[in-house]
């Protein structure tokens, strides 16, 4: 498919909506995807209000994505419906665990690939938002999600307003590992990241936060240490309080 081998994020779209209809034709195809023992425990809400898009924008981080674009996407993952089926059915669900939330957050991931893909391939721009599992706590309470369910994955949907260049990636051979993993050698890391640490952009990126390296803008700006165990403890709560906890 091009419109894999070309892809690349959206950020700004035009105002254009996004018919009910397709959104919901290429949803219902995304959720073919394989999915834990048949049981799809997963939900997706989707937002269109304006001033539901503007409550939701906070727990983002405020990027202008979540309030620019027709459509956004809130993947969750969902054992509240499955487990509600059990208890009518005289069956006793035991999902309130962690590895119950791990298969339902995989489930949900899965259909969201989907979801993108099929969405690119119709002419649509989507942009990934990764804040989903760092603000969990607010898009619960604003979407009203009850327990066995946590949100997962959040797609701003669009016609695109831009051709952004493609962000690199690393080389295959960086990543495939044949038969077994093969650990890496310090001359292996040199080569795998040769490529990205010579773009001029990211050059800059060094220069203008007076790093000494890229990944130190990883390491020490946006991925800190700090940040991370601050957000997997607010994730565990939340865990907690949407009951996969036992």
């Amino acid at each position: 498919m091009e419109s894999i081998k070309n892809r690349r994020t959206i950020r700004k779209y035009k105002q254009d909506d996004v018919p009910a209809a397709l959104l919901n034709e290429l949803l219902e195809e995304a959720f073919r995807a394989s999915t834990m023992g048949n049981m799809q425990l997963y939900s997706v809400v989707v937002t269109r209000d304006a001033e539901m898009k503007s409550r939701l924008a906070p727990a983002h981080f405020n990027q202008p994505m979540v309030t620019s674009a027709p459509v956004v996407l809130t993947f969750c993952a969902d054992f509240n419906r499955f487990s509600k089926w059990c208890e009518q059915r005289k069956a006793v669900p035991g999902y309130d665990n962690f590895i119950s939330f791990l298969n339902a957050a995989t489930d949900a991931l899965l259909v969201t690939q989907n979801f993108c893909t099929l969405a690119e391939e119709a002419g649509l721009g989507i942009c990934y938002l990764g804040t989903t599992i760092y603000n969990p706590d607010q898009i619960i309470d604003l979407l009203e999600l009850p327990k066995l369910v946590v949100p997962v994955a959040t797609i701003t949907v669009g016609y695109p307003d831009e051709c952004p260049e493609q962000p690199d990636r690393l080389p295959v051979q960086g990543i495939i590992h044949e038969e077994k993993y093969q650990d890496y050698t310090p001359s292996m890391i040199d080569e795998i990241y040769a490529y990205k640490e010579g773009l001029p952009e990211n050059k800059h990126f060094v220069e203008i936060n007076h790093t000494e390296t890229l990944a130190q803008i990883f390491t020490d700006i946006r991925y800190k240490k700090s940040d991370n165990e601050f957000m997997s403890e607010g994730l565990k709560k939340v865990l907690k309080r949407q009951g996969f906890d036992d």
